[in-house]
């Protein structure tokens, strides 16, 4: 990758993250706490959607960066290597290779984030000394694991398929698209993408909100899966669906829309 496309990734990357993130937060607030384990009014209900913003905001803006700088170096590495049928699986690579790297920033923010949503009476910093305090930095990367086998998996249906649905509309129009219009693809992307991941979604907010020290916290997602099937069965599974499908779907009408719209433009 040249420092050209490098820079225009970096900024492009960071900016789309940062306007998805504070825009549609009360989103994310709301399926945190639909996917908490002491339920939603519990954790707060409707009010203070905007608890753990800071950590949004800090993370945002780096998280977002690291992705699609990983995204498209690993994209134009395989170009080489792989011909033109094997796109879908150097999009694949590129976006799984982009998640793992990315949440090594976006885990800590997201334990944060999640707690404080899930606490809206403690503010983000009292969240986050008291996560050091009781366990450690290893507290911060609590729900790693189960975070990477979301994302993996989301990225597999989303990019590729986002891919895809720009190259259809191309190939239909005969012309390079708009960043609209590669917005509107990310939008589709991502709701699907989103719905069918959301199980994950909920293992990875019950193994980050529960309690240092119980079974639930060591992370073992099929075994936080089965405890939720048995309690509160399909619907359980399935908590905060439509708000992770709005969010993820707006989110990526915006963050990839913005991605194009900006990285178009520095280069």
């Amino acid at each position: 990758m040249q420092a050209r496309d490098f820079a225009a990734s970096l900024v492009a990357g960071g900016c789309a993250g940062m306007c998805v993130d504070l825009t549609l937060f009360p989103l994310d607030t709301i399926k945190t706490r639909l996917q908490s384990p002491q339920g939603f009014y519990r954790a707060g209900g409707f009010g203070g959607v905007y608890a753990g913003v800071p950590s949004a905001a800090v993370g945002s803006f780096p998280n977002a960066a690291a992705f699609f700088v990983t995204y498209e170096g690993t994209k134009s590495l395989l170009a080489g290597c792989l011909s033109g049928r094997m796109a879908p699986v150097t999009h694949m690579l590129a976006a799984s290779l982009g998640e793992i790297v990315a949440c090594l920033i976006r885990v800590p923010t997201e334990v944060v984030k999640q707690r404080t949503q899930a606490s809206p009476v403690l503010h983000t910093h009292h969240v986050l000394m008291a996560t050091l305090r009781e366990e450690g930095f290893r507290g911060l990367y609590r729900g790693f694991g189960s975070t990477v086998l979301r994302e993996i998996p989301f990225s597999l249906v989303q990019f590729p398929l986002w891919e895809y649905l720009k190259t259809l509309w191309r190939r239909r129009q005969g012309t390079q698209l708009d960043s609209w219009q590669a917005a509107v693809c990310g939008a589709v992307a991502g709701a699907i993408a989103a719905f069918v991941t959301t199980p994950l979604d909920v293992a990875k907010t019950r193994i980050i909100l529960s309690k240092a020290g119980t079974a639930t916290a060591r992370g073992n997602i099929p075994l936080v899966l089965y405890e939720v099937w048995k309690r509160r069965g399909l619907p359980g599974l399935f908590a905060g669906s439509i708000p992770r499908m709005a969010f993820i779907s707006v989110g990526g009408f915006i963050f990839l829309g913005a991605y194009e719209k900006v990285r178009h433009t520095l280069l």
